[in-house]
């Protein structure tokens, strides 16, 4: 039986690698290419993830409230509610914790800017993702263009796992867009920022696929440990949005 719902969780030791920023670009591009409903989980204390949704006009993706104690229990829920792909955003810190989140996960993706200091920092996040035999993808994010640096970065990182063949350049529509819950996909949908977020959804997307051909080909039909009834493209209650609305005013 092929998964239901499909956990990405996004990690990184260092901060400032872009997590969040790329896990809601991502959450709403998936949405754009009718890969939803899709759930976000915000897990950082920092809360940004939240944030960035709690000022947000459209009503996807849903945010869903939860805790690390919580976290099985709520994405038990919305697999539940039918929703076909959950988003995780995890703070900047290796901790026991960290490890039980990736623990959930089909897919990891560990955005790593282009410098000596995130380049160091990401090996203890990739040996949790190693403990826990999870796919991983690095993403080269906040890349300049034509910079040396930023090829040598693909090459270092290339060493320990697979690279996404689309870099995130830096540029300031990303931040921008954020600050009042868009993305560059809203707010600029011809930019470049826009494109590379959309081609770099579709590699994610396909290396998704591929895991779920290969749950197909398993002996036991397991996948990230995720089981439920697909429900992509039905109506779905955003019961995320309703409590957190409750701290608009």
């Amino acid at each position: 039986m092929l998964p239901t719902m499909r956990v990405i969780v996004f990690a990184s030791q260092k901060g400032g690698s872009g997590k969040t920023t790329l896990a809601g670009h991502l959450a709403v591009q998936a949405e754009n290419c009718g890969a939803g409903p899709v759930a976000v989980f915000d897990m950082d204390p920092q809360g940004s993830l939240a944030k960035w949704w709690n000022v947000r006009s459209a009503d996807t993706p849903v945010f869903i409230h939860s805790e690390f104690g919580n976290l099985a229990q709520n994405l038990q829920q919305v697999r539940e509610k039918q929703f076909s792909l959950a988003i995780i955003d995890t703070p900047p810190a290796v901790t026991r914790a960290i490890a039980e989140v990736v623990d959930f996960a089909d897919l990891v993706v560990l955005p790593t800017r282009p410098s000596p200091h995130d380049l160091r920092a990401v090996g203890a996040t990739v040996d949790i993702v190693e403990a826990k035999d999870k796919p991983m993808i690095f993403v080269v994010n906040a890349a300049t263009a034509r910079a040396r640096i930023t090829s040598e970065a693909a090459v270092a990182l290339s060493q320990h796992g697979t690279v996404a063949p689309v870099n995130i350049h830096h540029r300031v529509d990303f931040a921008a867009s954020m600050i009042d819950g868009r993305t560059v996909m809203e707010a600029s949908p011809n930019g470049r920022s826009a494109k590379e977020i959309a081609a770099l959804w579709e590699y994610l997307d396909l290396r998704l696929a591929k895991l779920d051909r290969a749950v197909l080909t398993s002996s036991d039909g397991t996948f990230g440990g995720t089981a439920a009834a697909n429900g992509a493209g039905r109506p779905v209650p955003a019961f995320g949005r309703r409590a957190l609305s409750q701290n608009r005013a």
